[in-house]
Protein backbone atom coordinates (compact mmCIF):
# COMPACT_ATOMS: atom_id res chain seq x y z
CA UNK A 1 0.00 0.00 0.00
CA UNK A 2 1.38 3.47 -1.01
CA UNK A 3 1.65 5.85 1.76
CA UNK A 4 2.45 9.73 1.14
CA UNK A 5 3.66 11.41 4.10
CA UNK A 6 6.08 13.51 2.56
CA UNK A 7 6.05 16.83 -0.25
CA UNK A 8 8.61 15.18 -2.14
CA UNK A 9 6.85 11.98 -2.30
CA UNK A 10 3.61 13.53 -3.20
CA UNK A 11 5.06 15.97 -5.64
CA UNK A 12 6.29 12.18 -7.74
CA UNK A 13 2.87 10.87 -7.28
CA UNK A 14 0.93 13.81 -8.96
CA UNK A 15 3.52 13.38 -11.80
CA UNK A 16 2.75 9.56 -12.51
CA UNK A 17 -1.37 11.20 -11.95
CA UNK A 18 -0.97 13.83 -14.42
CA UNK A 19 -1.37 11.77 -17.41
CA UNK A 20 -4.10 10.01 -16.49
CA UNK A 21 -7.85 10.52 -18.48
CA UNK A 22 -9.15 10.66 -15.40
CA UNK A 23 -8.76 10.52 -11.21
CA UNK A 24 -10.76 8.89 -8.60
CA UNK A 25 -10.60 11.30 -5.11
CA UNK A 26 -11.97 10.67 -1.73
CA UNK A 27 -10.94 12.31 1.53
CA UNK A 28 -11.53 11.48 5.13
CA UNK A 29 -12.07 14.46 7.37
CA UNK A 30 -13.34 15.43 11.40
CA UNK A 31 -15.85 17.83 11.98
CA UNK A 32 -17.71 16.86 14.63
CA UNK A 33 -15.47 19.13 17.19
CA UNK A 34 -14.62 22.07 15.02
CA UNK A 35 -16.11 24.71 12.60
CA UNK A 36 -13.93 24.08 9.94
CA UNK A 37 -13.51 19.92 8.59
CA UNK A 38 -10.05 18.75 9.49
CA UNK A 39 -8.81 16.93 6.50
CA UNK A 40 -7.35 13.92 7.40
CA UNK A 41 -6.83 11.62 4.86
CA UNK A 42 -6.21 12.36 1.15
CA UNK A 43 -7.44 9.04 -1.43
CA UNK A 44 -6.40 8.90 -5.38
CA UNK A 45 -6.12 6.45 -7.93
CA UNK A 46 -6.00 5.79 -11.66
CA UNK A 47 -7.01 2.77 -13.57
CA UNK A 48 -3.56 1.52 -14.50
CA UNK A 49 -2.06 3.79 -12.77
CA UNK A 50 -1.08 4.11 -8.90
CA UNK A 51 -3.37 4.08 -5.84
CA UNK A 52 -2.40 5.99 -2.73
CA UNK A 53 -3.16 7.44 0.40
CA UNK A 54 -1.64 11.17 1.05
CA UNK A 55 -1.62 12.06 4.71
CA UNK A 56 -2.41 15.98 5.39
CA UNK A 57 -1.47 15.14 8.70
CA UNK A 58 2.26 14.39 8.33
CA UNK A 59 4.46 16.86 9.35
CA UNK A 60 5.96 19.41 6.81
CA UNK A 61 3.41 18.00 4.04
CA UNK A 62 2.30 20.85 1.45
CA UNK A 63 -0.76 19.86 -0.56
CA UNK A 64 -0.35 22.32 -3.14
CA UNK A 65 0.89 19.76 -5.75
CA UNK A 66 -2.49 18.01 -5.58
CA UNK A 67 -4.66 20.87 -5.19
CA UNK A 68 -2.88 21.94 -8.53
CA UNK A 69 -3.94 18.62 -10.00
CA UNK A 70 -7.18 18.61 -8.97
CA UNK A 71 -7.81 22.06 -10.81
CA UNK A 72 -6.05 20.63 -14.72
CA UNK A 73 -8.38 21.01 -16.93
CA UNK A 74 -6.66 17.76 -18.44
CA UNK A 75 -7.90 15.42 -16.15
CA UNK A 76 -11.47 14.18 -15.07
CA UNK A 77 -12.03 14.08 -11.29
CA UNK A 78 -13.95 11.54 -10.00
CA UNK A 79 -15.92 11.92 -6.67
CA UNK A 80 -19.05 10.61 -4.85
CA UNK A 81 -21.64 12.91 -3.50
CA UNK A 82 -19.01 15.49 -3.86
CA UNK A 83 -20.06 18.30 -1.97
CA UNK A 84 -18.36 17.87 1.17
CA UNK A 85 -15.20 17.39 -0.35
CA UNK A 86 -15.18 19.84 -2.54
CA UNK A 87 -15.66 22.24 0.18
CA UNK A 88 -12.38 21.35 1.78
CA UNK A 89 -11.07 21.81 -1.33
CA UNK A 90 -11.88 25.02 -1.68
CA UNK A 91 -11.20 26.62 1.50
CA UNK A 92 -7.86 25.06 2.44
CA UNK A 93 -6.58 24.99 -1.43
CA UNK A 94 -8.79 27.35 -3.13
CA UNK A 95 -10.03 25.04 -5.90
CA UNK A 96 -12.93 23.55 -7.71
CA UNK A 97 -12.47 20.07 -9.26
CA UNK A 98 -12.95 20.92 -12.99
CA UNK A 99 -13.50 18.63 -14.95
CA UNK A 100 -15.76 17.17 -12.54
CA UNK A 101 -17.58 13.64 -12.35
CA UNK A 102 -19.91 13.00 -9.59
CA UNK A 103 -21.37 9.02 -9.44
CA UNK A 104 -23.98 9.97 -6.98
CA UNK A 105 -25.38 12.30 -9.25
CA UNK A 106 -24.61 9.96 -12.44
CA UNK A 107 -26.15 6.90 -10.43
CA UNK A 108 -29.42 9.03 -10.24
CA UNK A 109 -29.93 9.49 -13.80
CA UNK A 110 -28.95 5.95 -14.28
CA UNK A 111 -31.92 4.63 -12.32
CA UNK A 112 -30.72 3.93 -8.71
CA UNK A 113 -32.66 5.95 -6.95
CA UNK A 114 -32.07 9.04 -4.63
CA UNK A 115 -28.92 9.86 -2.94
CA UNK A 116 -27.32 5.90 -3.56
CA UNK A 117 -25.07 5.10 -1.53
CA UNK A 118 -21.01 3.91 -2.49
CA UNK A 119 -21.80 1.29 -1.23
CA UNK A 120 -24.85 0.13 -3.03
CA UNK A 121 -23.18 1.20 -6.19
CA UNK A 122 -20.20 -0.92 -5.30
CA UNK A 123 -22.25 -3.95 -4.33
CA UNK A 124 -24.41 -3.47 -7.27
CA UNK A 125 -21.96 -2.69 -10.01
CA UNK A 126 -18.69 -4.00 -9.02
CA UNK A 127 -20.21 -7.01 -7.74
CA UNK A 128 -18.12 -6.45 -3.82
CA UNK A 129 -18.88 -5.66 -0.68
CA UNK A 130 -17.48 -3.30 0.99
CA UNK A 131 -16.42 -3.25 4.86
CA UNK A 132 -17.72 -0.30 6.48
CA UNK A 133 -16.94 -1.59 9.93
CA UNK A 134 -14.46 1.25 10.69
CA UNK A 135 -16.64 4.01 8.39
CA UNK A 136 -16.63 5.98 12.37
CA UNK A 137 -12.56 5.61 13.22
CA UNK A 138 -11.26 8.97 14.48
CA UNK A 139 -9.04 9.65 11.06
CA UNK A 140 -6.91 12.23 12.72
CA UNK A 141 -5.33 9.66 15.20
CA UNK A 142 -2.22 8.09 14.25
CA UNK A 143 -0.83 5.72 13.26
CA UNK A 144 -3.70 4.14 11.64
CA UNK A 145 -3.62 0.14 11.15
CA UNK A 146 -3.45 -1.91 7.84
CA UNK A 147 -7.64 -2.48 8.40
CA UNK A 148 -8.18 1.28 8.51
CA UNK A 149 -6.05 2.26 5.57
CA UNK A 150 -7.84 -0.73 3.24
CA UNK A 151 -11.23 0.76 4.17
CA UNK A 152 -9.72 3.99 2.85
CA UNK A 153 -7.97 3.21 -0.13
CA UNK A 154 -11.18 1.44 -1.31
CA UNK A 155 -13.28 4.17 -1.46
CA UNK A 156 -11.35 4.85 -4.69
CA UNK A 157 -10.04 2.09 -6.20
CA UNK A 158 -13.32 0.79 -6.48
CA UNK A 159 -14.93 4.21 -7.62
CA UNK A 160 -12.89 3.33 -10.87
CA UNK A 161 -14.87 0.31 -11.76
CA UNK A 162 -17.90 2.90 -10.62
CA UNK A 163 -17.16 5.82 -12.69
CA UNK A 164 -16.24 3.71 -16.00
CA UNK A 165 -19.61 1.57 -15.49
CA UNK A 166 -22.03 4.59 -14.83
CA UNK A 167 -19.95 6.66 -18.31
CA UNK A 168 -20.80 4.08 -20.39
CA UNK A 169 -24.16 3.78 -19.42
CA UNK A 170 -25.01 7.46 -19.95
CA UNK A 171 -23.10 7.38 -23.06
CA UNK A 172 -25.60 4.74 -24.12
CA UNK A 173 -28.60 6.61 -22.86
CA UNK A 174 -27.57 9.89 -24.19
CA UNK A 175 -28.10 11.59 -21.16
CA UNK A 176 -24.31 12.55 -20.16
CA UNK A 177 -25.79 16.44 -20.48
CA UNK A 178 -28.40 15.55 -18.04
CA UNK A 179 -25.33 15.16 -15.21
CA UNK A 180 -23.67 17.86 -16.31
CA UNK A 181 -26.11 20.09 -15.59
CA UNK A 182 -26.44 18.79 -12.54
CA UNK A 183 -23.02 18.91 -11.50
CA UNK A 184 -22.59 22.63 -13.01
CA UNK A 185 -24.21 23.67 -9.83
CA UNK A 186 -22.01 21.90 -7.66
CA UNK A 187 -18.68 23.95 -9.39
CA UNK A 188 -20.27 27.49 -8.35
CA UNK A 189 -17.89 28.70 -5.33
CA UNK A 190 -20.81 30.57 -4.03
CA UNK A 191 -21.85 27.15 -2.64
CA UNK A 192 -19.05 26.95 -0.44
CA UNK A 193 -18.63 30.70 0.70
CA UNK A 194 -19.60 30.49 4.96
CA UNK A 195 -20.57 33.75 5.07
CA UNK A 196 -21.61 35.16 8.31
CA UNK A 197 -24.45 37.54 6.67
CA UNK A 198 -26.31 34.87 5.37
CA UNK A 199 -26.52 32.47 7.98
CA UNK A 200 -29.95 32.88 9.18
CA UNK A 201 -31.00 31.62 6.10
CA UNK A 202 -29.83 28.15 7.26
CA UNK A 203 -32.93 28.15 10.28
CA UNK A 204 -35.09 28.59 7.76
CA UNK A 205 -37.60 30.54 9.48
CA UNK A 206 -41.46 30.57 8.61
CA UNK A 207 -42.18 33.38 8.94
CA UNK A 208 -41.76 36.85 6.71
CA UNK A 209 -41.91 39.08 10.10
CA UNK A 210 -39.51 41.60 9.79
CA UNK A 211 -38.48 42.50 13.20
CA UNK A 212 -37.64 38.87 13.52
CA UNK A 213 -35.82 38.27 10.61
CA UNK A 214 -33.51 41.50 11.40
CA UNK A 215 -32.89 39.95 14.93
CA UNK A 216 -32.57 36.44 13.36
CA UNK A 217 -29.53 37.52 10.69
CA UNK A 218 -27.53 39.78 13.76
CA UNK A 219 -27.71 37.12 15.84
CA UNK A 220 -26.93 33.90 13.14
CA UNK A 221 -24.31 36.20 11.84
CA UNK A 222 -22.91 37.01 15.71
CA UNK A 223 -22.72 33.40 16.09
CA UNK A 224 -21.59 32.03 12.59
CA UNK A 225 -18.56 34.66 13.10
CA UNK A 226 -17.75 33.67 17.16
CA UNK A 227 -17.89 29.70 15.59
CA UNK A 228 -14.76 30.68 12.58
CA UNK A 229 -12.92 32.16 14.94
CA UNK A 230 -13.28 30.11 17.96
CA UNK A 231 -13.04 27.03 15.06
CA UNK A 232 -16.18 25.16 17.07
CA UNK A 233 -19.31 23.80 15.96
CA UNK A 234 -22.24 26.43 15.98
CA UNK A 235 -24.26 24.66 18.48
CA UNK A 236 -21.04 24.62 20.43
CA UNK A 237 -21.57 28.39 20.67
CA UNK A 238 -25.99 28.71 20.84
CA UNK A 239 -28.00 25.83 19.88
CA UNK A 240 -30.24 26.91 16.69
CA UNK A 241 -33.30 26.39 18.62
CA UNK A 242 -32.21 29.29 21.48
CA UNK A 243 -31.84 31.50 18.25
CA UNK A 244 -35.12 31.16 17.11
CA UNK A 245 -36.28 31.80 20.55
CA UNK A 246 -34.53 34.46 20.85
CA UNK A 247 -35.19 36.46 17.72
CA UNK A 248 -39.14 35.66 18.98
CA UNK A 249 -38.72 36.99 21.85
CA UNK A 250 -35.72 39.57 21.83
CA UNK A 251 -34.62 39.89 25.26
CA UNK A 252 -33.75 43.36 26.99
CA UNK A 253 -30.89 42.52 29.95
CA UNK A 254 -28.84 39.83 30.49
CA UNK A 255 -31.61 38.65 33.02
CA UNK A 256 -34.26 37.82 30.39
CA UNK A 257 -31.95 36.16 28.05
CA UNK A 258 -31.07 33.76 31.37
CA UNK A 259 -34.80 33.23 31.51
CA UNK A 260 -34.51 32.18 27.68
CA UNK A 261 -35.00 28.14 28.31
CA UNK A 262 -32.68 26.90 25.31
CA UNK A 263 -29.71 29.39 26.34
CA UNK A 264 -27.72 27.49 28.68
CA UNK A 265 -27.64 28.37 32.67
CA UNK A 266 -24.93 31.33 33.30
CA UNK A 267 -24.57 32.08 29.03
CA UNK A 268 -26.02 35.26 30.25
CA UNK A 269 -23.09 36.68 32.59
CA UNK A 270 -20.25 35.42 30.07
CA UNK A 271 -18.32 37.29 27.23
CA UNK A 272 -20.59 35.93 24.43
CA UNK A 273 -23.65 36.27 26.38
CA UNK A 274 -23.00 40.13 26.59
CA UNK A 275 -22.05 39.74 22.84
CA UNK A 276 -25.08 38.30 21.93
CA UNK A 277 -26.72 40.88 23.72
CA UNK A 278 -25.00 43.57 21.58
CA UNK A 279 -26.21 41.61 18.61
CA UNK A 280 -29.98 41.94 19.96
CA UNK A 281 -29.67 45.64 20.02
CA UNK A 282 -28.07 45.55 16.81
CA UNK A 283 -30.96 43.66 15.20
CA UNK A 284 -33.57 45.59 16.38
CA UNK A 285 -32.46 48.49 14.78
CA UNK A 286 -31.12 46.99 11.72
CA UNK A 287 -33.55 46.61 8.54
CA UNK A 288 -34.64 42.53 7.86
CA UNK A 289 -32.27 40.87 5.32
CA UNK A 290 -31.95 42.03 1.87
CA UNK A 291 -33.13 38.61 0.81
CA UNK A 292 -36.44 38.52 2.73
CA UNK A 293 -37.57 41.23 -1.04
CA UNK A 294 -36.35 38.77 -3.43
CA UNK A 295 -37.92 35.98 -2.09
CA UNK A 296 -40.68 34.56 -4.56
CA UNK A 297 -43.98 36.44 -3.99
CA UNK A 298 -46.87 35.29 -2.04
CA UNK A 299 -48.94 32.76 -4.10
CA UNK A 300 -51.77 33.92 -6.12
CA UNK A 301 -53.75 31.08 -5.17
CA UNK A 302 -52.71 28.30 -2.31
CA UNK A 303 -52.19 25.13 -4.61
CA UNK A 304 -54.84 22.62 -3.87
CA UNK A 305 -53.67 19.06 -2.59
CA UNK A 306 -55.02 16.75 -4.29
CA UNK A 307 -53.65 18.59 -7.71
CA UNK A 308 -50.14 18.04 -5.34
CA UNK A 309 -50.80 14.41 -4.82
CA UNK A 310 -52.10 13.60 -8.65
CA UNK A 311 -48.92 15.85 -9.95
CA UNK A 312 -46.66 13.93 -7.46
CA UNK A 313 -48.55 10.20 -8.79
CA UNK A 314 -47.05 11.65 -12.47
CA UNK A 315 -43.96 11.80 -11.66
CA UNK A 316 -43.43 8.85 -9.86
CA UNK A 317 -44.47 7.27 -12.97
CA UNK A 318 -42.36 9.18 -15.06
CA UNK A 319 -39.59 8.73 -13.79
CA UNK A 320 -39.95 5.26 -12.46
CA UNK A 321 -40.29 4.86 -16.76
CA UNK A 322 -37.23 7.05 -17.76
CA UNK A 323 -35.59 5.28 -14.37
CA UNK A 324 -34.47 8.75 -12.71
CA UNK A 325 -34.71 9.43 -9.02
CA UNK A 326 -37.74 11.37 -9.28
CA UNK A 327 -36.21 14.39 -7.09
CA UNK A 328 -33.70 15.02 -9.86
CA UNK A 329 -36.36 15.61 -12.24
CA UNK A 330 -38.56 18.26 -9.71
CA UNK A 331 -38.58 19.52 -6.28
CA UNK A 332 -41.34 19.37 -3.67
CA UNK A 333 -41.30 23.10 -4.47
CA UNK A 334 -41.94 22.57 -8.15
CA UNK A 335 -44.60 20.22 -7.68
CA UNK A 336 -46.22 22.97 -5.52
CA UNK A 337 -45.77 25.61 -7.50
CA UNK A 338 -46.88 23.90 -10.58
CA UNK A 339 -49.99 23.09 -8.33
CA UNK A 340 -50.33 26.39 -7.99
CA UNK A 341 -50.17 27.61 -11.61
CA UNK A 342 -46.89 29.55 -10.90
CA UNK A 343 -44.67 27.97 -13.40
CA UNK A 344 -42.23 30.76 -13.88
CA UNK A 345 -38.55 29.58 -12.83
CA UNK A 346 -40.03 25.59 -12.68
CA UNK A 347 -37.37 24.07 -13.93
CA UNK A 348 -39.26 21.10 -14.40
CA UNK A 349 -40.27 22.72 -17.69
CA UNK A 350 -37.09 23.00 -19.31
CA UNK A 351 -35.06 20.65 -21.37
CA UNK A 352 -34.61 17.02 -20.81
CA UNK A 353 -36.67 17.28 -17.22
CA UNK A 354 -39.58 19.18 -19.87
CA UNK A 355 -39.23 15.70 -21.97
CA UNK A 356 -39.31 13.39 -19.08
CA UNK A 357 -42.26 15.28 -17.04
CA UNK A 358 -42.54 18.94 -17.31
CA UNK A 359 -44.52 18.50 -20.18
CA UNK A 360 -46.72 15.73 -19.29
CA UNK A 361 -47.54 18.07 -15.90
CA UNK A 362 -49.00 20.70 -18.18
CA UNK A 363 -51.27 18.37 -19.90
CA UNK A 364 -52.50 17.19 -16.90
CA UNK A 365 -53.16 20.16 -15.04
CA UNK A 366 -54.99 21.25 -18.23
CA UNK A 367 -57.01 18.09 -18.23
CA UNK A 368 -55.35 16.39 -21.74
CA UNK A 369 -54.19 13.58 -19.08
CA UNK A 370 -55.61 11.33 -16.69
CA UNK A 371 -54.59 9.13 -13.91
CA UNK A 372 -56.38 5.76 -13.61
CA UNK A 373 -56.21 1.98 -12.26
CA UNK A 374 -54.87 -0.37 -14.62
CA UNK A 375 -54.60 -3.91 -13.02
CA UNK A 376 -54.15 -1.94 -9.59
CA UNK A 377 -51.37 -0.05 -10.76
CA UNK A 378 -51.73 3.59 -11.26
CA UNK A 379 -51.25 4.45 -15.19
CA UNK A 380 -51.24 7.89 -17.10
CA UNK A 381 -54.03 8.12 -19.53
CA UNK A 382 -54.09 10.04 -22.76
CA UNK A 383 -57.48 11.60 -23.18
CA UNK A 384 -58.99 12.46 -26.82
CA UNK A 385 -59.35 16.09 -27.17
CA UNK A 386 -63.18 16.70 -28.07
CA UNK A 387 -62.85 20.56 -28.57
CA UNK A 388 -65.10 21.96 -31.15
CA UNK A 389 -61.50 22.76 -32.69
CA UNK A 390 -60.79 19.51 -32.99
CA UNK A 391 -63.82 18.72 -34.74
CA UNK A 392 -63.22 20.89 -37.26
Amino acid sequence: MRIVETTSDLRELVGELEAAPYIALDTEFMRDQTYWPKLCLMQVAARGGPAAIVDPLAEGMDLSPIYKLIASPDVVKVLHAARQDIEIFWHQGGVIPDPLFDTQIAAMVCGFGDAASYETLVRRLVNTELDKSVRFTDWSRRPLNKRQLDYALADVTHLCDVYERLARELQRTGRESWVQEEIAALKDSDLYELDPVNAWKRLKPRTANKRFLAVLAAIADWREREAQTRDVPRNRILRDEALLEIAAHPPDSAESLERIRAVPKGFAASRAGKALMDAVAQGLTAPPPKALHIDRPRRRREPSPSAIDLLKTLLRLRAEEAKVAPRLIASSDDIERLAAHEDEGVRALHGWRAEVFGNDALALRKGKLALALENGEAAIVELEDDSPESRA
